[in-house]
């Protein structure tokens, strides 16, 4: 086999890894996802983990591989394990966070109604809640399978300290043509990523724009509907046949978040009676999940010296100092990330003709490892940033590449969540002729505020994965792009040097922080989202 039949075959290989591990994202969601709508145990801790293993890097979970899956199981086996571990890492957080998302905000009416016909497990996920779940999915397919292929260098192979493991892939021969200056090959390697990505994009988009179309009520893309929640509309008709005047009865409907939480919680009390065997099941498996994360913390708290204990303690404020340094990185990211992509979504949900060449175009550059085409980027602008922004250079390059691996989960969500938005609000803010601001103050932000924040949580979460290869990046194109502080610098250069353990420490402290975070925002907006802002219920209320 030649070098180039090889680079094909494996370019295939890695794009199956990659959607292997992303279907079992989907099924491993929709089990946990309806755990956590059924116990309130099961949710917190659920969303917490979800919150710290989507903002731990895929490099962190390092000493993790290392130990259960190279050490322990060794060879090939081991390798590829670890390596799909580390992928799954990477893609699966995301589509957790949209199923969840999805389920908790399924619209009241639908679950009086499902609830009434007194379902099964089956039949309920089967005929309500994965349908329902099918737009969120699709808008999260591909900022995965983007950023699998971020990671997919880092993942098919991987150095810590003196040790190197690497399994078959693209991921693997690009750094192995690096290693030998072969950049002919490279070119081709990246043409070849290059086709299979944009074939790829092809296909999801039009699953994207099928799974909107389908599973949305009233969206106002123009592709034929074949429900799959035709069973319900026997018994509750606004299902199929919404009402065309939505008025002011819906924003009466809307804007009374007590009548919605008062109907919540009865409907909550009615589900409590019915569902003690999944409250059991979500508590028992909380418990557990718990339990075994306490046993890891005291198992190495244990056999912790007071020695060690003294040199961690004595790095815990540099530690959180660093974090706080990368959280303001990271917010800089979010915000600008939500400005672009709020604007360039709406612009483009509007104009098909823009919108059917800038999202093609727009996808396979993110599908792109930023890795592999930064360095140019870096190269052809380097001098001219630096003469602008002298010192502060190094932080413009950090949070461009920040930016360039995380701002397309918060735009696809935005995208997405706008062209689902039911045709019968476009039409009421053409009848009441309102302005670009009004539209987005009272109709678009509020109806794309579900995916807003699932998007946005992920792109917070996901940014440190450009940190941690940006804020200390040596011999790029003869310069180090080092920042002088920074968390994710802190665990690169721990990482190199095989110190471990303090590694280790820092990402505890992180996680803490990472569980904070998780309890006073994603989950509060969620909520937030479930008791004032599920657009399709305006269908109902008219």
């Amino acid at each position: 086999m030649n070098i180039y039949e090889l680079i094909i075959l494996a370019t295939l290989a890695s794009t199956g890894r990659v959607f292997g591990l992303i279907l079992l994202s989907i099924v491993t969601g929709w089990i946990f996802g309806y755990i956590s709508i059924k116990s309130k145990l099961f949710e917190s801790i659920y969303i917490g983990l979800i919150e710290i293993l989507e903002s731990v890097p895929v490099i962190s979970f390092f000493p993790v591989v290392l130990i259960f899956f190279i050490y322990h199981i060794g060879g090939y086996i081991g390798a590829e394990l670890a390596a799909d571990f580390l992928i799954f890492t990477a893609v699966v957080w995301n589509i957790w966070m949209s199923i969840y998302q999805a389920f908790k905000t399924v619209p009241l009416p639908m679950l009086e109604s499902i609830e009434n016909l007194r379902l099964g497990l089956i039949d309920k996920l089967k005929k309500l809640y994965i349908p329902f779940s099918m737009p969120k999915i699709a808008a999260n397919l591909i900022p995965s399978f983007t950023d699998a292929f971020f990671y997919i260098t880092v993942s098919e192979v991987f150095i810590v300290g003196t040790n190197s493991f690497h399994v078959f892939g693209i991921g693997s021969i690009i750094i192995d043509l690096i290693n030998k200056n072969a950049f002919s090959l490279i070119y081709f390697s990246l043409a070849v990523l290059g086709i299979i990505i944009a074939i790829t994009i092809f296909g999801l988009r039009e699953f994207a724009n099928q799974a909107v179309a389908k599973y949305s009520l009233e969206s106002e893309i123009p592709i034929p509907r074949y429900s799959r929640i035709k069973y319900l509309a026997k018994f509750y008709t606004p299902l199929t046949a919404p009402a065309r005047r939505i008025g002011n009865i819906t924003t009466r409907y809307l804007a009374s978040p007590m009548r919605r939480t008062i109907k919540l919680r009865k409907l909550e009390m009615e589900e409590e009676r019915g569902n003690l065997v999944y409250k059991i099941i979500g508590a028992i498996t909380g418990l557990v999940i718990l339990s075994l994360l306490i046993y890891g913390v005291y198992s190495i708290l244990s056999s912790t010296t007071y020695k060690l204990w003294i040199y961690l303690l004595n790095n815990s404020l540099y530690i959180l100092i660093n974090i706080a340094y990368d959280y303001i990185r990271v917010s800089l990211i979010a915000i600008t990330s939500f400005l672009i992509s709020l604007f360039i979504a709406y612009y483009l949900a509007l104009h098909k003709k823009t919108e059917a060449t800038a999202i093609p175009v727009i996808q396979v550059i993110a599908a792109y490892p930023p890795p592999t085409y930064f360095p140019i980027i870096f190269a052809a602008s380097y001098t001219i940033i630096e003469r602008f922004l002298s010192y502060l250079s190094v932080e413009f390059f950090v949070l461009l590449l920040g930016f360039l691996s995380t701002f397309y989960y918060i735009f696809y969500a935005m995208w997405l969540g706008i062209k689902a938005i039911p045709q019968e609000y476009w039409e009421v803010m053409d009848n009441f002729n309102l302005s670009y601001w009004q539209k987005m103050r009272y109709i678009i932000l509020p109806s794309t505020f579900p995916y807003m924040i699932s998007g946005l949580s992920s792109t917070i979460n996901s940014a440190w994965g450009g940190l941690m290869i940006g804020e200390y990046w040596l011999n790029l194109n003869g310069h180090n792009l080092e920042v002088r502080h920074g968390l994710m610098k802190l665990i690169d250069i721990w990482t190199y040097q095989g110190n471990i353990t303090l590694a280790a420490w820092a990402s505890f402290l992180f996680g803490i922080v990472v569980v904070i975070f998780a309890i006073l925002f994603t989950k509060k907006m969620m909520d937030l989202a479930r008791k004032k802002y599920v657009i399709e219920e305006g269908i109902f209320a008219a």
